[in-house]
């Protein structure tokens, strides 16, 4: 069975030089997801986003709780990064992030691919709790970052999940499968 995939775009009104350093820093993962999910950055200290680096989290997914590791694949600043599961839920998480300048804002296109869990019962796994849990994290971040980025500028540096911050961007490589 192929993986699943999610495809989203959002349409941002602040430059792409606002919007990429928000997602550059880790740290802020925790303000942009919902709260039912417990989500909480373990790696400690500053998190110098770069290809290679190691993110390690703990969450609760339907009450169970979950150690997830991730290292960034590609990192091409302020075009895109990529990260991939190494150690959680799934079977299989890649997440590509991209960011393009369009119609004064910031276009940001989501690609995940996800293998559910469960072996002979993946399929209905993937279908009637994977997918809706996925959907709706990805309406809640969309959600949120409409609110944290509206045409003024991006509001107060705290917010309910905890504070957020920015942060340098750095090169790297790989190919793109955000575009178009």
């Amino acid at each position: 069975m192929d993986p699943a995939v999610l495809r989203t775009e959002l349409w941002l009104p602040r430059p792409r030089a606002e919007v990429f350093p928000f997602f550059a820093d880790a740290r802020n993962l925790q303000a942009i997801t919902p709260r039912w999910l417990s989500f909480e950055v373990l790696t400690q200290g500053p998190l110098e986003m770069r290809q290679g680096l190691l993110i390690d989290y703990r969450l609760r997914i339907r009450g169970f709780p979950i150690r997830w590791q991730t290292r960034i694949e590609v990192w091409e600043p302020p075009h895109r990064f990529v990260d991939l599961q190494l150690r959680g839920p799934y079977r299989l998480w890649r997440h590509e992030h991209c960011f393009e300048e369009k119609d004064g804002g910031t276009l940001c296109r989501d690609v995940v691919e996800y293998a559910a869990p469960g072996g002979p019962f993946r399929g209905l796994i993937e279908r009637w709790f994977v997918r809706p849990d996925v959907d709706r994290i990805f309406q809640y971040r969309a959600d949120t970052l409409k609110w944290l980025f509206p045409a003024a500028g991006i509001r107060s540096p705290r917010v309910a999940a905890g504070r957020l911050r920015g942060a340098a961007p750095e090169q790297g490589g790989g190919l793109s499968t955000c575009r178009g």
